[in-house]
């Protein structure tokens, strides 16, 4: 059985990978959020209320987990450093996360400042990580993607959720794709 958590389980996107998550044989979920209200759905899930901020829950929540799938927003530089030392003290190496398209731009734009302090603290982390760095979302019924690396130029358009989370589903079945590695995803550029 492989352990997956969800950090920040009732941001818009993560409904859709825990629906896409759900589908994989074998896995057992943890979805860890501040508010328990907002979940819709907790079935088959072992649910965890808690803040990111606080670096006992986290650690707490993180034991014992393979994998750490982080889909958070606002003060992401300690939410993030609080994950990663939680990750490393409980041994659990494999990280997800869910940064933002734009963070390599020159200059930076502020509100993408906190994602790439995300970016840079888990690429510096020592960890098996993935970070995706999506374009805008849409909730376009649809499965669509395309992958750029860093250093390589954005391409694509505004993503389907449901795009990403397949994405992400195909990582957590198979944790041998894209191990460290920084990913732009984005819906391809339909060329006429």
């Amino acid at each position: 059985m492989k352990k997956v958590i969800i950090i920040g389980a009732t941001g818009s996107l993560a409904k859709f990978v825990i629906n896409a998550i759900s589908s994989i044989d074998g896995i057992s979920l943890t979805l860890f959020m501040r508010n328990r209200q907002k979940l819709h759905n907790s079935e088959n899930v072992i649910v965890i209320e808690g803040d990111a901020m606080n670096y006992e829950e986290v650690r707490k929540a993180i034991s014992g987990q393979d994998i750490v799938y982080l889909n958070l927003a606002a003060d992401l530089e300690p939410m993030t450093k609080n994950i990663v030392r939680a990750m490393r003290e409980n041994n659990v190496n494999r990280i997800i996360a869910i940064s933002s398209i734009g963070i390599y731009d020159s200059p930076l734009k502020s509100v993408l400042k906190p994602y790439r302090k995300l970016a840079d603290i888990i690429e510096k982390s020592g960890l098996i990580y993935t970070i995706l760095r999506p374009d805008w979302f849409t909730n376009v019924d649809e499965v669509d993607y395309t992958i750029t690396y860093k250093g390589e130029p954005e391409t694509g358009t505004s993503i389907s959720r449901r795009s990403i989370a397949a994405f992400i589903a195909k990582i957590i079945e198979n944790t041998e794709l894209y191990k460290n590695e920084n990913l732009g995803i984005s819906k391809p550029t339909v060329k006429k």
